[in-house]
């Protein structure tokens, strides 16, 4: 059997809906046993894609998340990272809590399911560890402090980890979505959605799909000579930042 045709373990967090989803069915797509985590269970997820309980601000819901996966199905040795959340304000309105609470969830949340995940993947001398940071970590948004030094800081943990780990032959590489249709997206007002719109190069906003097409291919055994590698999949939003 070759590399391609192995069916690998893929946990995909924050995987209920939105670009996690997209990332869980392109995974599932590329022949793997898939599992997707989220702090409440989903009404519903598409055939063939499993669901564990797994809040990332709790090191022990992370461990058992794991330890779950692993009795059931086996290690993972592929990995997204993709829960996170928003707490949109300008500074001076920023709240304390507002700003550790992203960081916590979207930096420190990353680092404990990278912590979990990776004794596994060095075991098996095989890895795909995949963070998924944001145009704004480099480019920075109004409102976002919070949002986007926690993005921002992801770029310098997943560059770290893909030092710290490539003798074992484990990847990490980092996405950096632009605005993409998602529930996030459409809560915004038409006129909102325009400007935002009006700043992307290529003139529209991103597809979940196009996201996870990515992330697929930086699991893949054909992408093993990339790592440290942060991927725009922005319509050219970042371009130069």
């Amino acid at each position: 059997m070759s590399d391609e045709s192995i069916t690998r373990i893929a946990f995909v967090t924050g995987g209920s809906r939105g670009i996690g989803l997209a990332c869980a069915e392109a995974l599932l797509a590329a022949g793997h046993t898939v599992i997707v985590g989220s702090r409440s269970e989903p009404a519903s997820l598409p055939d063939g894609i499993h669901w564990v309980a797994c809040d990332v601000t709790d090191t022990a819901s992370v461990d058992a998340a794991f330890s779950t996966i692993e009795a059931d199905h086996g290690p993972a040795t592929i990995v997204v990272a993709n829960a996170g959340i928003t707490r949109d304000t300008l500074l001076l309105r920023m709240g304390e809590d507002d700003f550790t609470d992203v960081v916590d969830a979207n930096l420190t949340g990353t680092w404990r399911i990278a912590k979990r995940a990776i004794r596994p993947m060095m075991k098996a001398r095989w890895g795909r560890l995949v963070l998924m940071s944001s145009v704004v970590g480099a480019a920075g948004q109004v409102g976002q402090a919070n949002y986007a030094a926690s993005k921002a800081g992801l770029v310098g943990l997943g560059r770290s980890l893909a030092r710290e780990f490539a003798s074992r032959n484990v990847t990490v590489n980092l996405v950096a979505p632009g605005p993409i249709a998602t529930d996030m997206l459409a809560a915004l007002d038409e006129s909102t959605t325009q400007a935002i719109v009006d700043t992307v190069p290529l003139g529209r906003v991103g597809q979940a799909h196009e996201v996870a097409a990515t992330v697929a291919f930086l699991t893949s055994e054909p992408a093993g000579y990339i790592t440290g590698a942060v991927i725009p999949v922005d319509g050219g939003l970042g371009m130069g930042a």
